[in-house]
């Protein structure tokens, strides 16, 4: 649950609010209270400010997961597959786009505007084999690319993954990453 909470806005507001009670204090001649707001909340609210401009947002799925699926999860997930799935539905600061630098270090990136944009997720059963399915914009970026390093993605998110690519439309990609293990 704090995974979903932006940590900018919870500064914002413990530092908006000490901010205020400062001034309040001032205006009251309180020194003490007066030296709280100024001394911690000025700088707080500051902090805040800089995290909500650099701001990443959770990743949403675009379908519910099954009951099945989680439980598929538990037995057959790989760290890799949970660690991107926990990181992409989570807050992140300092990053343009979920996953730039593995989209970097697998040449899908050539620029930051010819780069994917993953724009939802999903977790899904192939073949009896639990696959977290990663929806990407790219409008740029032709499949034949994206097919050609097939084997990159598997040895870069493996061991134990099976990389599949789809275009289900003219500008998105699927990657999905298939438990190996349990498919073969």
């Amino acid at each position: 649950m704090l995974r979903k909470i932006p940590l900018g806005s919870v500064l914002l507001t413990v530092g908006g609010v000490l901010t205020v009670i400062g001034f309040a204090a001032y205006f009251a001649e309180q020194a003490t209270l007066n030296l709280v707001g100024f001394f911690y909340g000025i700088p707080i609210l500051l902090g805040g400010l800089a995290l909500r401009a650099s701001e990443l947002k959770p990743v949403p799925y675009s379908q519910p997961t099954s009951d099945t699926v989680l439980a598929l999860r538990e037995q057959q997930a790989t760290q890799t597959q949970n660690q991107i799935r926990q990181d992409v539905t989570r807050f992140r600061y300092g990053q343009e786009v979920h996953l730039d630098v593995a989209l970097e270090r697998l040449g899908l990136s050539p620029n930051d505007n010819m780069r994917p944009v993953l724009s939802g997720l999903r977790e899904e059963m192939r073949d009896g084999a639990y696959t977290l399915v990663l929806e990407f914009d790219s409008p740029f970026m032709p499949i034949e690319k994206w097919h050609a390093k097939q084997p990159k993605i598997e040895t870069f998110f493996g061991p134990g993954i099976r990389a599949e690519i789809e275009q289900p439309s003219d500008k998105r990609v699927d990657l999905a990453l298939v438990t190996a293990s349990a498919g073969q």
